[in-house]
């Protein structure tokens, strides 16, 4: 049985399912549970020049207090089912290299991932998050739709 559980979300129904999933898994088998969110780094390609020190800082700040904010109801959640629980956030380039990083910083031996199930060409062309770290985890990933 897995111990510890790493469980990533952006915040949408289908990531808040796979943190449910999480919960209740750790509730039944006495696992800890981290969530995770990737903070996105901005793509100074799409932003050019008009991306100053201010405005990259004021979007650092924000989306902190994005990520703080998708921290409230798992914990809560947990916290009802008995599960340890503990948050992480990590200000990142590519969303699925913070996960598999947060994973290996906690100690965690299994990742809950949510996906919207798009097809295999679908996949290959969007490179879905679930799909990368599916091929670059070397822990196990459990993929819910």
């Amino acid at each position: 049985m897995y111990k510890h559980v790493l469980v990533p979300t952006d915040g949408s129904p289908l990531a808040n399912k796979a943190i449910e999933a999480a919960i209740s898994y750790a509730a039944e088998s006495g696992a800890k549970v981290t969530g995770y969110y990737a903070i996105e780094d901005m793509n100074m390609h799409h932003a050019g020049a008009y991306l100053t020190a201010e405005l990259r800082e004021e979007f650092d700040k924000r989306a902190r207090a994005a990520a703080e904010d998708q921290a409230t109801a798992p914990a809560k959640a947990a916290s009802a089912a008995g599960v340890d629980f503990d948050w992480r956030m990590s200000k990142v380039r590519y969303p699925h290299e913070g996960i598999i990083e947060a994973a290996n910083a906690s100690g965690s031996d299994v990742i809950f991932m949510a996906t919207h199930g798009h097809g295999s060409f679908a996949g290959a062309v969007l490179g879905s998050v679930t799909q990368r770290v599916l091929s670059h985890s070397k822990i196990p990933v459990l993929v819910l739709r």
